[in-house]
């Protein structure tokens, strides 16, 4: 049972969502609703276990709109903590091939970011136009619904700040961000073992308590948790 200090069921007006689906690095979904809604897919490269999807998931329309961040580094330039990932040229910053059907995928759109957050990641450093927001306004979006890895990284960085945008109005329109929650997950990294790694204390990770956290920050500044889809 999901913990009762956020909401845990979507609202009646979200009608018929569609799988989730994931792959060596990445979870994905694709959505219908009643109302304009969209899923956001946070691809990183790290091993999703929802290969076929949870169980429950519906059959999937077509045509709804999906986004899909991918982390893509330039080489050489550090994202500290976290050693060097998803670096071009090395291949670990395209789709796997379970998720390669998103490029061709008319209602697709893939957006590269070289940080943590995705929201950050969107702004466009010559003209400081963001691809996220102008995706939400070109497709007049009242919800986005969120899942990825990992949880209380790339998925709350990137939900929190969209909270913020959502309220300071750079988001017309987006009332609901709302968080699946079984199709989120995080990682494991014992203290003994990133002492093991050289590494310090403050890289330790106990996966159930961070992506416990990352939820609940989520849910405390105004996002929607949810357990289920109805």
């Amino acid at each position: 049972t999901w913990p009762t200090y956020g909401p845990n069921v979507l609202p009646p007006r979200y009608s018929s969502f569609w799988r989730v689906k994931g792959a060596q690095d990445a979870s994905t979904s694709a959505i219908s609703a009643t109302t304009p809604v969209a899923l956001l897919l946070i691809i990183t490269q790290l091993l999703s276990p929802w290969a076929s999807g949870p169980p429950g998931w519906p059959s999937a329309p077509t045509g709804w709109p999906i986004a899909a961040f991918l982390d893509t580094h330039e080489p050489g330039i550090p994202e500290p903590p976290y050693p060097p990932h998803c670096e071009k040229g090395t291949g670990q910053e395209e789709l796997v091939p379970e998720l390669k059907w998103l490029e061709t995928c008319p209602q697709a759109t893939l957006i590269r970011k070289d940080c943590i957050n995705g929201f950050i990641g969107a702004i466009e450093p010559a003209s400081g136009a963001n691809r996220m927001t102008r995706w939400i306004a070109d497709r007049r979006l009242a919800a986005l619904l969120v899942v990825g890895i990992c949880t209380d990284i790339c998925v709350m960085d990137f939900v929190l700040t969209m909270l913020s945008a959502r309220n300071h109005g750079l988001a017309p329109g987006l009332r609901d961000i709302v968080v699946y929650e079984p199709a989120c997950a995080t990682y494991d990294l014992p203290r003994e073992a990133a002492s093991a790694l050289g590494l310090p204390a403050t890289a330790a990770h106990p996966r159930a308590e961070a992506h416990h956290m990352g939820l609940y920050f989520m849910a405390s500044r105004g996002a929607l948790v949810a357990d289920r889809l109805a």
